[in-house]
């Protein structure tokens, strides 16, 4: 299972999205979300519903709602 270059996350088996570059490097996405914010240059590690970020900032995989 590849993980999604944006985000970080698992993409399930024919699900997503793969990009392959000129150069011949292959970026996978986990869905069109993360694949419209690679290509608007953002990056993953800065936005904060990705698994990256959350990773970085040592917080727990999944954010608890409020009740």
């Amino acid at each position: 299972m590849p993980k999604c270059f944006f985000c970080g996350g698992n993409t399930p088996p024919a699900r997503g999205k793969m990009f392959v570059r000129n150069d011949g490097k292959i970026f996978y996405f986990c869905n069109s979300k993360c694949h419209n914010n690679w290509k608007l240059h953002r990056e993953g590690k800065n936005v904060k519903w990705t698994h990256t970020f959350r990773k970085e900032a040592k917080k727990p995989a999944t954010a608890k709602k409020a009740e």
